[in-house]
């Protein structure tokens, strides 16, 4: 599958489990729903290895870096991620999440001595400036406390532990352990690891029977985890964090094209010229990515055989 593929399948699965998210809050915890989407999801993947007669069995060193694949990007990354979501705007929490975009760029030339270009940095930069201009009418209405600061400290630490999972993700792509398998033993580790959280705290195990809990969850566990970390992660690996986490700015663009479609949100001059300052500085970082790639073939075809 093309890289092209790939991002724009994350981005439009992405896009779209902001809606089903909804129906996941209110009579379940959000540790509980999220222990119950991984669970399903990690079932999913091993059962799909099983059937592909993919290798499961890795010795420990592997499955540590499964452990903490799981921990940063199936456990941390949603318990602060719908812990914010309790004090702060979603409009908020989606500027402080898309600041992932600046992690990977950082951590990338910390664990794997990657510089990022001036087109990524540019782009991203275009992008940032976009969700904010998206959100700047919602950030202008409210009323900053002390609770709405608590709520921003917890979006962003679950942007820093998902840019973590990304650099574990690449770095364990990088040793030549499989998507498909990884990804399986990192939610089957996210799953536990929520779990023992949801029992520390004592939190109530219930589960909601209607029909917009359970169609939620089940989108949320085949598509917004199976098949979009599956795209993802795979991008990841060719590409680069810094790359490909610029889908982190797009999914909330599609959202609001989501929100305007079907719950009658109002287009105006804000809205475009956010759109479209996320949009070009997408081509920017796309574009450096099809460079790089063109010029890595080049070299290879000046090469004797």
């Amino acid at each position: 599958m093309s890289n092209l593929f790939l991002y724009s399948l994350a981005v439009l699965i992405w896009g779209s489990t902001f809606f089903a998210i909804e129906f996941q809050l209110g009579v379940v915890e959000p540790e509980v729903s999220i222990v119950y989407r991984y669970a399903i999801a990690a079932a999913l993947l091993f059962a799909w290895a099983r059937f592909r007669g993919l290798n499961l069995r890795f010795g420990r060193r592997e499955h540590g870096w499964f452990l903490l694949l799981g921990l940063f990007l199936f456990c941390l990354n949603y318990i602060l991620a719908y812990r914010a979501q309790i004090y702060i705007t979603s409009a908020l929490n989606a500027i402080a999440f898309s600041t992932i975009l600046w992690m990977n760029i950082i951590n990338a030339r910390i664990f794997f001595g990657v510089r990022a270009g001036r087109r990524v940095i540019f782009g991203s930069v275009l992008g940032i400036a976009g969700i904010v201009t998206l959100f700047a009418p919602q950030i202008g209405a409210m009323d900053l406390s002390d609770t709405v600061f608590f709520g921003s400290l917890l979006a962003v630490s679950g942007a820093i532990c998902a840019s973590f999972g990304n650099m574990v993700s690449q770095g364990a792509q990088k040793r030549g352990l499989p998507v498909v398998q990884s990804n399986a033993w990192g939610m089957f580790y996210g799953t536990i690891l929520t779990g023992i959280i949801v029992l520390v705290e004592g939190q109530p195990i219930a589960f909601d029977w209607s029909i917009d809990y359970v169609t939620s969850l089940i989108y949320l566990a085949v598509f917004g985890s199976v098949v979009a970390f599956g795209a993802y992660l795979t991008l990841l690996g060719r590409i680069g964090a810094h790359k490909a986490g610029y889908a982190v700015v797009m999914f909330p663009v599609l959202a609001l094209i989501l929100s305007a479609l079907f719950e009658g949100l109002a287009i105006d001059a804000t809205v475009i010229a956010g759109t479209l300052l996320v949009l070009t500085g997408n081509l920017f970082v796309l574009r450096s990515a099809a460079s790089k790639k063109r010029a890595v073939t080049a070299e290879a075809a000046r090469e004797p055989a």
